[in-house]
């Protein structure tokens, strides 16, 4: 219990910081689009990755720097054009909530996005693969520490999908709308600067 609970509060620490992942989640989990689907890549992605951590795969990830590096230029060229998207949507305003929650994208686009955002972003595999799976050697059993990490994911995506319908009523304003894509924009931005920075 004592290896799950510091699992918890490490993996917690580590996600709650806003990134592009967490970003797209909120928007999504505002309109009310594919919340569930979302939510669910997001945490079973971690529960991989974190899992794969504990059972030693940090190592390799470390010796192979050709594959850290396509996924830093990959995940940094893909987060500069999704923020270009969300800044000039915020330029063009006129969106805003609307009650009946229309849908406007597919599912598989969502879900790709989705993905994008999660495996092409090289510091995912850092927190989790190799910092996560490296402390869990210091715990007994690390596999504790591994289980209470991805139940950390579980609890922090569907709290951010589903808890963000209690914003809902502030994003009826198209105003609020526009705050949040220049927020997300500046914040895909500056992920890539970060990536591309080393």
């Amino acid at each position: 219990m004592q290896a799950a609970m510091a699992g918890f509060a490490l993996g917690f620490s580590l996600i709650l910081a806003i990134g592009a992942q967490n970003a797209f989640v909120l928007r999504q989990g505002l309109r009310g689009e594919y919340v569930l689907p979302l939510v669910m890549t997001c945490a079973v992605s971690d529960a991989i990755l974190i899992a794969a951590g504990v059972a030693g795969f940090g190592i390799i990830v470390e010796q192979m720097p050709t594959a850290v590096e396509v996924a830093r230029w990959g995940g940094a060229l893909f987060l500069l054009t999704y923020g270009a998207m969300s800044l000039r949507a915020a330029m063009k305003g006129g969106e805003a909530l609307e009650e009946e929650g229309r849908k406007a994208s597919s599912l598989w686009a969502a879900v790709s996005t989705c993905l994008v955002l999660t495996w092409a972003n090289p510091h995912v595999y850092l927190d989790t693969v190799v910092l996560l799976g490296g402390i869990s050697s210091q715990y007994s059993p690390a596999w504790g520490f591994g289980v209470g990490a991805v139940v950390s994911s579980f609890v922090f995506f569907f709290s951010l999908g589903f808890g963000a319908r209690l914003l809902r009523p502030l994003f009826v304003s198209p105003r609020a709308w526009q705050v949040l894509d220049v927020v997300v924009g500046l914040t895909m931005w500056a992920i890539a600067a970060k990536l591309i920075s080393g």
